[in-house]
């Protein structure tokens, strides 16, 4: 399965988990999303968001400006 690419770059806390939260709600279970961000606080809020709300955090990767998420919708 492709994932849906959700750019979030620019954006600063609690926007990245926000809008990932809206997007998934929209969302089949068991959907891919990968989420670039920029905010540096993104590598903690993400893995919380998705432990909180039950996704799966599939992936993290640390880019050249911040981090990328691959989340499988539960």
């Amino acid at each position: 399965m492709t994932p849906v690419l959700y750019d979030l770059r620019g954006l600063k806390c609690p926007f990245p988990v926000i809008k990932t939260r809206k997007k998934l709600a929209a969302m089949a279970s068991g959907t891919l999303i990968r989420v670039d961000t920029t905010d540096p606080l993104a590598v903690i809020d993400m893995p919380h968001f998705c432990n909180e709300d039950g996704h799966e955090l599939v992936e993290t990767e640390k880019t050249e400006n911040g981090h990328r998420f691959l989340i499988r919708k539960r």
